[in-house]
């Protein structure tokens, strides 16, 4: 990047390290213990009386959120005992490669969504929205030092037209 004169500053692994890391760590475990305390109590009892299609739509997304939460409480684990000197980034990334933060994606159209419990669909919905937080933060981390990068001062755009104009004048 030196050579683009290019100084730049990781936001990214700086949050990683704050007090905001801390937030989102102790956001994603207490939403991992709320879960399994609501898939334990009032979730078990509210599949119980839940139409056919719903319950089975329950127990696969069921299964999918509790996935979901796991995979994002390793990486925040992770990434903690990064925090702490307990790990070096070359074993994380060793590890990491184990932990999927991308994929679990829900269908909302799909028959019996409707008929799930309220409560359910919240803690989905908010674990979705912790996962693309905690995806944006491990891909920005994360990424390749070999990574392109665009200078501030280079609109991509323009760069763009630029290339099209060039493909499309030699026709």
């Amino acid at each position: 990047m030196s050579e683009l004169g290019l100084n730049t500053v990781s936001f990214a692994g700086r949050a990683a390290a704050s007090s905001q890391f801390k937030t989102l760590y102790a956001e994603g475990m207490a939403l991992v213990e709320e879960t399994a305390s609501y898939l334990d109590g009032n979730g078990r009892a509210a599949s119980k009386v839940l139409p056919r299609m719903a319950s089975v739509l329950y127990a696969a997304e069921s299964m999918r959120l509790t996935t979901r939460l796991m995979q994002m409480a390793s990486w925040l684990l992770l990434q903690r005992a990064v925090n702490n000197g307990e790990m070096s980034r070359e074993q994380v990334l060793a590890e990491k490669n184990k932990v999927r933060l991308e994929g679990f994606n829900v269908d909302r159209a799909a028959p019996g969504w409707g008929d799930l419990p309220e409560a359910f669909k919240d803690l989905v919905e908010r674990s979705l929205r912790l996962q693309n937080r905690i995806a944006l933060l491990d891909r920005e981390i994360y990424r390749p030092a070999d990574a392109t990068i665009v200078p501030d001062n280079q609109n991509s755009v323009q760069a763009q037209l630029n290339l099209l104009q060039t493909a499309f004048s030699n026709s």
